[in-house]
């Protein structure tokens, strides 16, 4: 898989966890402690796949 297939997943995964907070969020009955989970997945997320990023743009 190149790097930028894998960016691609990672922002896709990213976007369904971004709907999950949301579905929680919404939710009478919220987890908070699971939203903060999500979130900091999300971050996670988002640092990998913009370290990955800045790499394919190098190699470009």
């Amino acid at each position: 898989m190149s790097t930028a297939d894998h960016v691609t997943q990672l922002t896709e995964k990213h976007h369904q966890i971004e709907a999950q907070i949301q579905t929680e969020m919404a939710s009478p009955s919220a987890d908070h402690v699971q939203i903060s989970k999500l979130k900091r997945e999300k971050l996670r997320l988002k640092e990998r796949i913009s370290t990955l990023s800045m790499a394919v743009e190098l190699t470009h």
